[in-house]
């Protein structure tokens, strides 16, 4: 039996999984490998018959040790790249209508955190870069060199709901005509420089580094995607299970998922049109959170929600 390596702890580890597999020999998506907390535990899950296509853009994923271990086992496979592109791998193994779950881990991993060189965190300075693909796109530090100091603005309150917003576009833009801004001690610096309160914990430059990596990533866009393949990926029956760790990712999964529970809605006193859709997903229970025990051993999991929804 392969055996995860647990350095990184997958949050919602048994929920996420109970929830995601209903037949032991089915064909499962791990949409966000990370370090293989999750994939592990699917592996450990299925039979013989079962599969696991696991999904991850970056590149320190695809060589992480457990991605090399799991590779030795014939049930796995792994594709490098956005699960935005989740029905073209599935397309390329001809298993369209077939995926009986697809899990969705979502936001920034902890390995990717804790090294500084990522550019992910404020708390350790290093290349400001914050690319989950570091590959392709630019990196934070080229897109905050020529952004527009209202589009930076509109960034920081849609992905960061950040108040102070206009302040720090301000300062940012003020700042990079002086001297280029590389660096992530650089940028929290400049942040807290005009940001002098903040929620008690909270460092000031949390929610214009979490709308910077978003824009970045394109994560929101990536998630819109994957959901709407995840309906022709699923078989009847499939599972989607979804663990998102702020607001703006869950409100897209929870709005997702219940405007496919209730199909194609009439406009106000008029019939519905002949080619209105039914229903084609059913949400399974209430969200769920991480339990007590969970949260004293892993400080991640206390903003993360798991949602589990079925095709009908």
């Amino acid at each position: 039996m392969i055996v995860a390596n647990n350095e990184h702890k997958a949050v919602l580890l048994n929920e996420a999984v109970d929830g995601l597999i209903q037949h032991a020999d089915g064909v499962f998506i791990d949409g966000t490998f990370g370090r293989g907390g999750h994939s592990g535990k699917i592996l450990q899950a299925l039979s013989a018959k079962g599969r696991l296509l696991a999904i991850d853009k970056d590149i320190d994923a695809m060589t992480s040790v457990n991605a090399k271990t799991y590779l030795l086992d014939p049930r796995f496979e792994f594709e490098r790249g956005s699960f935005a592109r989740l029905q073209e791998f599935v397309e390329k193994r001809d298993l369209t209508g077939n995926v009986n779950g697809i899990l969705l881990d979502l936001g920034v991993s902890s390995p990717q955190l804790d090294v500084a060189e990522r550019g992910f965190s404020f708390m350790k300075d290093g290349p400001l870069d914050m690319r989950m693909d570091t590959a392709s796109g630019e990196s934070a530090a080229e897109w905050l060199a020529h952004v527009d100091e209202l589009d930076l603005v509109k960034v920081l309150r849609d992905y960061g709901e950040e108040k102070f917003a206009r302040k720090i576009a301000a300062n940012i833009v003020a700042e990079r005509d002086k001297n280029e801004i590389l660096t992530t001690a650089q940028l929290a610096t400049v942040i807290s420089d005009v940001v002098k309160s903040r929620e008690p914990g909270k460092h000031p430059a949390t929610r214009s580094f979490q709308a910077i990596r978003i824009k970045v990533n394109n994560e929101l866009g990536d998630l819109e995607a994957v959901l709407e393949q995840s309906l022709e990926v699923l078989a009847e029956g499939g599972r989607l299970v979804v663990i998102s760790f702020h607001s703006l990712e869950d409100r897209i999964v929870k709005r997702f998922m219940r405007k496919a529970s209730k199909g194609d809605v009439a406009p106000r006193k008029l019939p519905l049109p002949l080619d209105a859709k039914g229903p084609t997903l059913k949400t399974m229970g209430k969200a769920i959170k991480a339990s007590s025990a969970e949260l004293a051993g892993n400080v991640r999991s206390r903003s993360a929600v798991l949602r589990i929804a079925e095709k009908l």
